[in-house]
């Protein structure tokens, strides 16, 4: 290599110029990152340690290990045939001894009860009476004390509880529970609710979806064709209700609905109806108020696309003898495709987490999950149920998403 062909390869410094490439390269990465270094701060705080600690909580549970460690390292080799051996029931009496001076008896109560319904109080009482007894046999004085401690269902659940990992929150999240000996079986009718609830929550999603793809679409081609004047003007009547909280909007489909709302007085004085019609606290409340909620989700993203197509291609297609409709079918609609996938899609993800809506304007058969896992966090403190539901609800939220982009997607709809 000649002098010269190493002076243009290199710097005035001698070091070679792909070196010095890629050290600018570098910095302009690490500037480019620290640009964004906030907001990824941000979103792993607030959502994806949130969400990786309700994952987490929907499988842990330490209550019985914690709080009754003798029992459950006595019922490690427990073969859980036949009812626990004296040095199981000696351990029982010492953690209820424990728990009831420690006063933890109410949240090893409360963990039972779970799946147990019904063994709360007998569980605290037990702990009282056992604080009294100074020496053994212990097998029979329990049992005397309460005979719940000769139910074999009750030391099976204690064995499983020497595990901080459970699987009882997901399968109760699904009308399943374990049985008597520790079997998976279907929750008892009276009980099973969830399965419903998830169908429900489906059904109406995909319902408010279609509805608000019906009344979108019309109202994205109308402003992507009128003049921009007029648009600008039905865009502002469009993007309105973002002003407004989600509360203010359901509160007023409530004044609207009502037995003796706005709707129904209007009706009968048109003398349409003889008598108020019942329009709220049911499924058709929610969906029209949720429906009017998520319009604009579904028509702007299909609206922004719209204005992306040439007029002149539906002009083109009948200058060569295509009907209007059938240009607008062939020509105009698979154009759109792409905005009325990605406005479905987000209408959809969000009307899946719907709470105060269902809750002001649906009846008890309408809630959805959301008000199932605010009712456990708020009311029952049952952190585990709430998790399991919100991890199912999640998990069903992502497949659907996969299948969506797999069947359905935009780069799927852009080939065809």
């Amino acid at each position: 290599m000649t002098p010269m062909a190493v002076q243009i390869a290199g710097s005035p410094d001698g070091t070679p110029l792909r070196i010095k490439l890629q050290r600018v390269e570098r910095r302009r990465k690490m500037k480019a990152f620290a640009l964004v270094l906030p907001l990824l701060l941000f979103i792993v705080i607030a959502f994806i340690l949130p969400i990786g600690r309700m994952l987490f909580s929907a499988v842990h549970d330490e209550t019985l290990v914690a709080l009754m460690p003798r029992t459950t390292a006595a019922l490690s080799t427990w073969d859980g045939l036949t009812l626990p051996d004296e040095s199981a029931y000696a351990a029982l009496a010492g953690d209820l001894k424990q728990a009831w001076s420690q006063k933890t008896v109410g949240a090893i109560g409360k963990r039972m009860n779970y799946e147990l319904p019904g063994v709360s109080s007998q569980v605290t009482s037990s702990a009282r009476k056992a604080s009294t007894l100074s020496a053994g046999p212990y097998k029979e004085a329990l049992i005397e004390i309460n005979p719940l401690w000769g139910r074999h269902e009750v030391w099976t659940l204690l064995k499983r509880g020497s595990s901080a990992y459970t699987g009882y929150y997901l399968l109760r999240s699904v009308d399943y529970q374990y049985g008597p000996d520790s079997q998976i079986v279907a929750s008892p009718p009276e009980n099973a609710i969830f399965r419903d609830t998830f169908l429900r929550t489906l059904s109406i999603s995909i319902s408010v979806t279609v509805a608000t793809l019906l009344l979108g679409f019309p109202v994205a081609y109308l402003l992507a064709t009128l003049p921009p004047r007029s648009s600008n003007l039905l865009m502002i009547m469009v993007v309105l209700p973002f002003w407004t909280s989600v509360l203010v909007r359901t509160t007023a489909w409530v004044v609207l609905l009502q037995e003796h709302g706005v709707i129904n007085e209007v009706l009968m004085k048109l003398h349409i109806l003889s008598q108020p019609a019942e329009l709220i606290f049911n499924r058709l409340g929610t969906i029209v108020a949720m429906t009017h909620i998520q319009l604009p989700f579904t028509l702007l993203p299909i609206y922004s696309v719209m204005k992306t197509i040439s007029p002149n291609l539906v002009r083109a297609a009948r200058s060569l003898g295509a009907g209007p409709f059938y240009a607008f079918w062939k020509v105009y609609f698979p154009q759109t495709l792409p905005g009325i996938a990605a406005g479905c899609l987000l209408t959809f993800i969000l009307c899946l987490g719907y709470y105060i809506t269902p809750a002001l304007v649906g009846g008890p058969t309408d809630q959805m999950v959301s008000y199932f896992v605010a009712h456990y966090t708020n009311e029952d403190l049952n952190w585990g149920m709430a998790s399991a539901l919100g991890a199912i609800l999640l998990t069903a939220t992502l497949l659907l998403y996969y299948a969506f982009n797999k069947l359905v997607g935009v780069d799927r709809i852009k080939m065809g």
